[in-house]
Order: C-alpha cells, then structure tokens, then sequence
C-alpha cells in the first residue's frame, strides 16, 4: 500500500509540476524579446522624438526592414508608399527584406511637402512610384559615422552622402533628422525631404562631368588663358577654290 501510496503521490507532483510549467512557458514566448546584442543609439537632432513616439525602439533591431518601418509613426506616409497602400501596384517590402539595405525614409512632414500633383502622380503611375521608393535604398548595413560616400541605389543612380554622426546630409540639401536607427537587416536613416532622382549626382569618374564642367570652369587664369589664346592666334586662311587658281584666259 505504502509503494502504491508513495508512486500516486510521484505521478500527482509530476502533473503538478507541468501545469505550473506551462504558463510560465506560454508568458515566456509572449512577452517581446530583447536583441541579443547591444543596438547602437541613433544619432540626429530629431532622436529624442523618435524616442519617445517609439519607446521600444530597440526592439526594432529584431524586424525585418518592412516591419520596422511599419513601426516608426513619423515613417508610416513611407512605408505606405513601399507596401502596396500607396498604390496597389508598388509593393518593395520582399525586396527590401532581402537586405542588407541603407533605406532613407522621409517623414510624413516631407511627403506633406510635394506639391499635390506629384503626389497624384505617386498614386497613379506605378512607375514613377517605383523609381522613387528605389532611389531611397541602397545595398549595405551602414552606421551613421560609415555611411558618407556616393553610393549607387536600387533605382540605378546615385545618391551622395555626407557628414557623419548625428550631422548628416543626403544630396547636399536633404538633412538626416534620425540616423542609424537599427532594424534586422537594414539601417533606417529618417530625413526630412523626399529625395528626387533627378537630382542625383553623376557618377564617380563620368567623362561627362569633366566635359561639362570645363568650358563652364569660372576662374580667373582660365579666363585670362581663353582670351590670350583667342587674340594671339589666328585663324587659318581659307583654301583657295578651284576657280581662283585656274589661270586668267
């Protein structure tokens, strides 16, 4: 009777020991994990209130890019723009997730800026649309104090770089408000005008900047140098025709 007793008592603490480890497992998997590794604080003037608006900022660094940028309220005009809310026809978010990327992302400030027609155009012209959101990505896992140089985008040209830290500039005129911000397989560069592909700078080492720029250069010794050579030099006397040549009858 005793073993029978002492083994009903085992099996009772047993069950007893699973019941008690089953929500402890269940409050486990739901609370949000932590990344395993230390996520770099964000660097830009407007930080502070990326912070605020996103406390769990850090938990970014555990999305894929399309996620994260779900998760940024200053960022959501964006992310409609790349996941098909925007226009139907225009969903990048597979593409990006396939990062690494640098995705510069302006604020709904900046897409509040355009002028009302172009936005209409984004809505309706896939293309266009497409062109856009690509030109604000490039292939790379940069931090804010890496990420200057001219870099080529997913649209096909490039985009210009520079600064570093929380002092950083896109296209000498477009300024990186947040920096750095840590998703799984990107960096999210949070800035304050729409970028334009039309304004992108010519390829590092293009013939055609050197062709260009020459004639247009300002300086003085080019000024003085041009005009010495037009007055000292003188044009070539024109071949004489065949009928100057013939002798007189």
């Amino acid at each position: 009777m005793k073993t029978r007793t002492s083994k009903a008592m085992g099996a009772a603490l047993g069950v007893a020991a699973i019941a008690l480890s089953v929500p402890l497992a269940v409050n486990a998997s739901a609370e949000p994990s932590t990344p395993t590794v230390e996520v770099p604080d964000p660097q830009g003037p407007d930080c502070g209130a990326f912070k605020e608006a996103l406390p769990n900022w850090k938990g970014l660094a555990n999305l894929p890019v399309s996620a994260a940028l779900a998760s940024i309220p200053e960022a959501s005009t964006f992310n409609s723009a790349i996941s098909g809310q925007l226009n139907p026809a225009v969903n990048i978010t597979g593409v990006l997730d396939n990062g690494p990327y640098v995705v510069f992302a302006p604020t709904n400030e900046a897409f509040a800026a355009l002028p009302p027609e172009q936005l209409e155009i984004l809505r309706t012209d896939p293309a266009a649309l497409t062109t856009l959101v690509y030109y604000h990505a490039f292939l790379g896992l940069l931090g804010p104090d890496d990420v200057k140089g001219q870099r080529p985008t997913q649209e096909g040209t490039e985009v210009e770089v520079t600064g570093s830290g929380g002092d950083i500039q896109v296209n000498a005129t477009t300024e990186v408000v947040c920096g750095g911000i840590t998703a799984q397989n990107a960096k999210i560069y949070l800035v304050d005008k729409v970028l334009n592909p039309a304004e992108a700078p010519a390829p590092i080492g293009s013939t055609s900047t050197s062709t260009t720029e020459t004639p247009t250069t300002g300086s003085a010794e080019a000024s003085t140098s041009a005009t010495s050579v037009t007055e000292t030099t003188e044009p070539a006397a024109p071949a004489p025709s065949p009928a100057a040549e013939a002798p007189v009858g």
